[in-house]
């Protein structure tokens, strides 16, 4: 452990972990995920990828609570060094990127853009749950982000 009591970078044969998370369709859920992702990469000692993160899991969410209805999910996962982050909703509509060029006076729809800008990769999936069709959109940060 390094000297300032801090947990170390953890590299690609760390354990494994996984954590859901789940949301009201609600707006502050989305701040609730922001605080619940900084405090389990702290506490793994992620902290180089807790601000690309925060923005990437902002996004996923937000789309899930803002464009669906139904039940949504946070997940966390990390395995071989590599950090998963998705958003489950209820609603099986594949998600829309915002059509390229974007025009300039759009207020939103640029939250796959950053997805995809910002992360090592991304992508959705149908994923049936407790009976319900719906979709599963991830993104993934290599540890050295």
């Amino acid at each position: 452990m390094p000297e300032d009591g801090s947990k170390p970078e953890p590299g690609p044969g760390a354990e494994p972990w996984e954590y859901t998370l789940h949301i009201p369709r609600e707006l502050c859920a989305v701040t609730v995920c922001r605080h619940t992702l900084r405090v389990i990469l702290a506490v793994h000692g992620l902290r180089g990828v807790v601000d690309v993160a925060e923005l990437l899991a902002t996004e996923l969410v937000s789309n899930a609570v803002r464009h669906t209805k139904g039940p949504v999910s946070f997940r966390l996962l990390w395995a071989d060094g590599v950090l998963r982050i998705g958003a489950w909703d209820a609603d099986p509509t594949p998600p829309a990127p915002t059509p390229r060029p974007a025009p300039l006076d759009l207020e939103d729809g640029r939250g796959l853009d950053l997805v995809r800008c910002c992360s090592d990769t991304w992508g959705w999936h149908p994923l049936p749950r407790e009976g319900d069709a719906g979709k599963y959109v991830w993104c993934e940060l290599g540890a050295a982000a």
